[in-house]
């Protein structure tokens, strides 16, 4: 996730590890969403993507991205990693049947992930529309999830969630092509946008 950035430029022989974190965010959220628009049923198969993908290959991007001293993208990556990280091991406690209902602990972990997801899309609005565009649909995302945990419109929040997982992924899938295509050919084949 480069800052300020329309078209990546290669300034140093380090790869840019955006590619890679919006590819891991693409495909866990694609599978989360197809149990919340009831594409398919349980969680215990999003589980290894929620772990793998959404957790360990954003971690790495986010190491990867503080180590080029971009303190926002390693920020975003390693933040979400941890969501997803930490969301596996919530779905392995209740498939383990361990007692207690984590229902409206969860909503007040999303309501503190809106919280940081809110100031990151402020940060998000100086990088491009994509970037920005996704941490909108996060945005969304997170809300729909607080209603849920809080039992607010459950039915509802649960669909509008699918329905932001799935935009985050198409918009991570066209972000992560645009990183690894415009980088590649050394031109924009797939604009992302400038900010105003």
């Amino acid at each position: 996730m480069e800052k300020n950035s329309n078209v990546v430029e290669i300034t140093s022989k380090q790869a840019d590890p955006s590619a890679l974190g919006l590819f891991g965010l693409a495909l866990v959220t694609l599978v989360a969403s197809s149990e919340k628009l009831g594409l398919t049923t349980g969680t215990i198969g999003i589980l290894p993507c929620a772990l793998l993908l959404g957790g360990f290959i954003q971690l790495i991007a986010g190491a990867l991205d503080y180590k080029k001293q971009n303190v926002f993208g390693g920020l975003a990556f390693m933040g979400y990693g941890m969501f997803w990280v930490t969301i596996a091991l919530t779905w392995w406690f209740m498939f383990n049947q361990y007692e207690g209902d984590f229902t409206k602990q969860l909503g007040f972990f999303y309501l503190g992930y809106f919280i940081f997801t809110f100031y990151m899309t402020i940060g998000a609005a100086t990088t491009n529309k994509v970037l920005f565009s996704i941490f909108l649909a996060i945005d969304v995302l997170f809300v729909s999830l607080v209603c849920y945990g809080f039992g607010i419109y459950p039915e509802f929040a649960k669909i509008a969630a699918g329905v932001a997982e799935l935009v985050i992924s198409l918009l991570s899938f066209y972000g992560s092509a645009a990183n690894v295509l415009n980088i590649h050919m050394q031109k924009e084949i797939l604009p992302i946008g400038k900010m105003c």
